[in-house]
């Protein structure tokens, strides 16, 4: 009788957005997974608020990055159907900014006919809306207009949602047209409660928290030897492949497995505030473009249940952070962050540096909706650092790297990419048939998991609720 072959094996290092999202793809087919994380629990990375599904809030990437990512960000919100905030963000240009807002009309109307293709393709693919609403613009003259309406806490139409936006920014300090467009808010606890919940049900994975993997190297026989710790104990196993997920500490592994690469990390920010604006009605995103790393640099609103927002101001002195960008080197892979970086990763912020930098942020974004400055700090901030293949900064849409022998990097850069990288991983180590299916868990699981996430975390639970 012939025997039958073993199934494959398969090591995924690092439960963030990536490593968590391709063990639940990989997990459909025949083969034994084990995912290896060193925290309590599944994605636990740098902020993550935001799904891009146009990278509209990227001027400076190219129209075929933006396609990949509301390519992406439409198979996200497949699978991760109880992790979006439904609500779309708004667009504006500072006057003093050096582009025009027309400049983004191009390729809002490209990326809406990439839209209509896709639903031609599949009715799947309509989760942003009729793609003919997928963004809309307003003159100067209709948010004089829309900032005379009543305020409501259910916004029905793209007109309702701009109340808010209309009512408070100065008019007379951005340009126009402005622009409403479909890119919803992903909560990172609801993708967390989701990968744990789901993956916790699968009889082919092994989930292995608190593990931190020490050895990793090919062996004559082509499997990988891999020896990891938990508890004080050391457990050494044989694997047919690895998939390096370790986010910005991925260097760390490529040393281990003597795989060298060139990457960037940067360490980033964002805060957590509350401001009592009931009375303007239910909140959209809202972006004020500007350039990245000057004073001048974009400000990013984003809204919460209750009246909690979180800020991004992509100056060195709110989100990003001077000496926050490191580079590997013919050394390591691995790029070197400065201590002070390293330690806010594993020990948390000051107190004082948290107020003074969310202060910061409140006061960027007040510049153009200055009944703002009246917002608190609300917690610590949302924080880690990301990791970006190669040498470029402006790199959004970023996916696998394979040696042929075996090792898979994950290079994502935004959380929208990791189901691509999981098809991609399961054809080149043709994967084809699918035996198991990814039971979504209850909307209420999810949501109560994700709660008790943020406490644990140390945020408040607002952050894990659905908007």
């Amino acid at each position: 009788m012939d025997k039958k072959p073993s199934k494959k094996k398969v090591a995924i290092i690092g439960g963030g957005v990536a490593g968590s999202t391709i063990a639940m793809y990989l997990s459909k087919f025949d083969i034994e997974i084990d995912l290896f994380e060193q925290g309590t629990s599944l994605v636990n990375g740098p902020p993550i608020c935001h799904l891009h599904a146009g990278g509209n809030l990227y001027r400076e990437i190219s129209d075929e990055q933006c396609i990949t990512l509301l390519t992406e960000s439409i198979q996200t919100a497949q699978f991760f159907p109880h992790s979006l905030n439904i609500r779309p963000t708004i667009i504006a240009v500072p006057k003093d900014d050096r582009a025009e807002a027309s400049d983004l009309l191009p390729r809002l109307n490209l990326l809406q006919k990439h839209y209509q293709k896709l639903i031609e393709q599949s009715k799947k693919n309509e989760v942003f809306g009729k793609p003919e609403d997928y963004f809309m613009t307003f003159t100067k003259q209709e948010l004089f207009e829309i900032a005379k309406l009543e305020p409501t806490s259910q916004p029905r139409s793209m007109t309702e949602w701009m109340i808010p936006f209309a009512k408070t920014t100065d008019l007379e300090q951005i340009k126009y047209p402005v622009v409403i467009v479909q890119e919803y808010g992903l909560s990172v606890f609801r993708m967390a409660s989701t990968a744990q919940l789901v993956l916790s049900e699968q009889s082919n994975v092994n989930l292995h928290l608190l593990s931190r993997v020490e050895k990793l190297n090919k062996q004559d026989n082509g499997n990988w030897f891999l020896s990891f710790s938990n508890s004080d104990a050391v457990t050494n196993c044989n694997f047919d492949y690895v998939i390096n997920c370790a986010g910005f500490r991925t260097g760390i592994i490529d040393d281990l497995a003597q795989q060298q690469t060139k990457r960037l990390v940067e360490f980033k920010a964002a805060y957590v505030t509350h401001w009592n604006s009931d009375f303007f009605g239910k909140w959209p995103e809202v972006i004020f473009h500007g350039e990245r790393g000057t004073p001048k640099g974009m400000a990013q609103l984003t809204p919460y249940p209750n009246g909690y927002f979180q800020l991004h101001g992509m100056t060195e002195e709110i989100t990003l952070f001077k000496d926050g960008l490191s580079r590997s080197s013919e050394l390591s892979s691995q790029p070197q962050l400065p201590e002070k970086f390293i330690n806010k990763i594993t020990n948390g912020w000051k107190e004082s540096i948290q107020q003074e930098r969310t202060e910061k942020a409140i006061k960027h974004l007040s510049q153009f909706i200055s009944s703002f400055e009246t917002a608190s700090t609300a917690g610590k901030p949302l924080y880690g650092a990301q990791q970006i293949p190669g040498d470029d900064i402006t790199l959004r849409a970023a996916t696998i790297n394979y040696d042929g022998h075996g090792y898979f990097r994950a290079e994502i850069v935004k959380a929208s990419s990791a189901i691509e990288c999981a098809k991609q991983i399961a054809q080149k180590i043709k994967l084809n048939t699918e035996i198991n299916t990814l039971t979504q868990p209850s909307n209420d699981d999810v949501c109560h998991l994700a709660e008790q996430f943020a406490i644990e975390r140390g945020y408040p639970v607002e952050l894990a609720q659905t908007y």
